[in-house]
């Protein structure tokens, strides 16, 4: 039976950027397990799937020799947020943290293409395949795949998404919040710059959130709670647009679908343990969070640096050793249930809409507005500059 000394479950954009990172500083034999293609066609149309990348994860890209092969990516140099039900606003530049850009809009599945190439000039071997089971031995665990493949490994890294495999079959228990919304999300141009700056409207019944691809072409994720979500999704698409610009209030003039809408269930997720002995679980596999603030990919790619840094740095220790896979549990929980909790958080503060928290809502996002010391606070932690990065 073939032996590796890593085998990672889930190659996506977070379990290829571990593998990336991690094969190029240890000699491991690493493998990567993944039914579905892990290198997708890139077509010269925009993909509605998303991440606002940080510059501390567009730092980590750049450092596994991937961002500059991102064919297509928009920098935005301001976030603007404004509220319906209140005199409320929230400005976010660039130029105050002394950088040129707040972050980028890219595409996943061009992210994902760039971090394959990049794995495809490596020794590891992506096995097309489902994992099937499970088998916990003396030094790690048995691969058992649906091809009838087997394989052993000293330790196994859950990259498999937020109904992760590896977790339901490692026994891992996991708490989950659902917040009776769905997600619409569509690509749409404007008749008006989009000012390479994000928008986020919170509205009493949604959030409306724009994200630039180019100057007047956006990616939008309007979370709404999901009867509203249903029935936007049936609208003819001149009647959605004509609520999608309604939404944005005419800011940006008459916006337009360029894409089919997709729709998704928002349920954040966070598994009671990331690590057990010689396996871990990164990315949505140990939590997952509202896309609120567009911070999954960043949250785990920040895993990805976690782990990887904790087996380099212990290496003295046997590769799977549980004391070690803690260090990076640690590391990384409080971070992700902070900003968990934070959307869970402005979920409830936004759909609050009684006349005295309408008022308190809006002073307060004045108060950090015109306050630089607040507000660099909000915008540091927004940039992924926190003691991980």
């Amino acid at each position: 039976m073939e032996e590796f000394d890593v085998i990672v479950i889930g190659g996506g954009m977070i379990g290829l950027a571990f593998t990336l990172e991690l094969s190029r500083k240890k000699n491991f034999k690493i493998a990567i397990i993944e039914a579905n293609e892990c290198n997708p066609k890139v077509s010269s149309s925009f993909h509605t799937r998303v991440s606002a990348i940080t510059p501390s994860s567009k730092d980590f890209l750049s450092s596994i020799n991937v961002w500059d092969d991102i064919k297509r990516k928009q920098g935005f140099v301001a976030t603007k947020v404004w509220d319906q039900n209140s005199h409320g606003s929230l400005n976010f530049y660039a130029k105050d943290e002394g950088i040129e850009h707040l972050g980028f809009i890219v595409e996943n599945d061009l992210i994902q293409s760039a971090l394959y190439n990049a794995i495809d000039q490596t020794k590891v071997q992506v096995i097309h395949a489902k994992l099937n089971d499970l088998i916990k031995t003396d030094f790690g665990y048995q691969i058992t795949l649906d091809n009838d493949q087997s394989f052993l490994c000293k330790l196994v890294v859950g990259a498999d998404g937020p109904k992760s495999k590896v977790r339901s079959l490692a026994g891992i228990e996991v708490s989950s919040h659902d917040y009776q919304q769905k997600a619409i999300i569509a690509n749409i141009v404007s008749d008006k710059s989009l000012e390479s700056t994000t928008w986020q409207r919170f509205l009493s019944d949604s959030i409306l959130a724009l994200l630039p691809l180019s100057k007047n072409q956006a990616s939008i994720v309007w979370s709404c709670k999901a009867k509203l979500a249903d029935e936007l999704e049936e609208l003819d698409i001149n009647k959605f647009n004509q609520s999608l610009s309604e939404a944005a209030e005419y800011r940006f003039g008459n916006l337009k679908l360029q894409s089919s809408r997709n729709i998704f269930p928002l349920v954040s997720r966070s598994a009671k343990n990331y690590t057990l002995s010689n396996l871990a679980l990164i990315g949505d596999a140990a939590h997952n969070i509202h896309p609120l603030a567009g911070q999954g990919a960043n949250l785990g790619f920040s895993d990805a640096i976690e782990l990887s840094n904790q087996l380099v740095v212990n290496d003295n220790s046997p590769l799977g050793d549980s004391l070690v896979l803690r260090k990076y549990a640690r590391a990384r929980r409080l971070d992700n249930e902070l900003m968990a909790k934070t959307m869970t958080g402005l979920d409830w503060m936004y759909k609050e809409n009684n006349e005295p928290f309408r008022w308190l809502r809006g002073f307060g996002m004045n108060v950090i507005d015109e306050t630089p010391i607040l507000k660099s606070f909000f915008q540091k932690q927004a940039l992924g500059k926190t003691k991980n990065n």
